[in-house]
């Protein structure tokens, strides 16, 4: 089914069904709420950002290449985010303790949700079957999901490559916010 694309209507939310069996939150579907542990403590949630654009981010793993060029990027543009009125969340199956280690180690300046249990990640279709040397797994596929003040899904990035993405967020942020 390489190349096809249909959708799944659900009770919560719409998925959209893309290749060897990702799926991944539909543009202009309600986005799933959440309330998880984030780094510092406490708790986030979907529903406490409402009326404000929600840029959701989506990575594998705390303290590896890529995730780590990701979150000092968002960091980098928090300034600019915030001043769109945005709030910018990532999101990972790692604890809140090994978020608060990484926050620490990079000076990180985004919040830091923790969904151990992946349900999360699910709801937004990114978790997913990945392979690498011919070896299948399951882990996060790299996805943003920018989230109007409304709560529905304005955009999605899927398979991101880390260099220019957060740029592209921001421009698309700040177009939304004229």
């Amino acid at each position: 089914m390489v190349g096809t694309a249909y959708f799944i209507n659900l009770p919560r939310h719409t998925v959209q069904k893309t290749g060897a069996n990702m799926t991944v939150i539909a543009t202009g579907a309600k986005a799933p709420d959440f309330t998880l542990p984030r780094d510092g403590g406490g708790t986030v949630s979907l529903a406490e950002q409402a009326g404000h654009q929600v840029v959701l981010f989506f990575y594998p793993k705390d303290d590896t290449t890529g995730c780590t060029a990701e979150s000092i990027a968002f960091t980098a543009n928090i300034a600019a985010f915030e001043a769109a009125g945005a709030v910018v969340i990532g999101m990972s199956p790692d604890s809140a303790k090994k978020h608060d280690k990484f926050v620490a180690k990079h000076g990180l300046a985004v919040i830091l949700a923790a969904d151990e249990d992946k349900t999360t990640l699910e709801a937004y279709g990114v978790w997913a079957e990945k392979s690498m040397y011919g070896k299948k797994y399951m882990g996060v596929e790299r996805t943003t999901v920018l989230i109007g003040p409304d709560g529905v899904v304005t955009r999605v990035w899927e398979k991101v490559k880390v260099p220019g993405h957060v740029e592209e967020v921001l421009a698309a942020v700040q177009a939304a916010a004229a």
